[in-house]
Order: C-alpha cells, then sequence, then structure tokens
C-alpha cells in the first residue's frame, strides 16, 4: 500500500502522539531541508529537521537559521 506524503506525515504524527504540522510548517520544513541539501550533503536535510525538533523551534524560525547559515558559507 503506498501513500501520499502528507498521509505518511499524518499517520505518523498519530503513531508519535503529536499534532500533525501545518501546511506552513511542511513547508517551511521542506524549504529548510532544501537549504540543508544544497549547502552541504543530502544526509545533512533529514538531520537538520531532526536538530529543528530537538532545538523546539518553529519551523519558519528554523527555516530562517537554515537559510542564515548557508549564506554565511557563500562567503
Amino acid at each position: 500500500m503506498t501513500i501520499t506524503d502528507r498521509e505518511w506525515i499524518r499517520r505518523f504524527a498519530v503513531e508519535l502522539g503529536v499534532t500533525e504540522p501545518t501546511d506552513q510548517e511542511i513547508d517551511d520544513l521542506l524549504d529548510l531541508a532544501g537549504v540543508a541539501a544544497r549547502a552541504s550533503a543530502r544526509t545533512a536535510a533529514p538531520i537538520s529537521c531532526w536538530l529543528v525538533g530537538r532545538a523546539g523551534l518553529e519551523s519558519d524560525a528554523a527555516r530562517l537559521a537554515a537559510e542564515k547559515l548557508a549564506a554565511t558559507l557563500g562567503d
């Protein structure tokens, strides 16, 4: 059985006992993952998202932090 990404997220949130992310939070986290993957290796993307959870950051603040770090790496 194949399900959509959003359905996986919804079901996984239930499994973990947490509230599922909003569409905006998902977009922010996907943007953050993209920034991390482009600025480093692809493996940085999921681990960066995991770090956001550990830090307890809101998704928009985490995306901004990733963009700030990526901008400093371009120098």
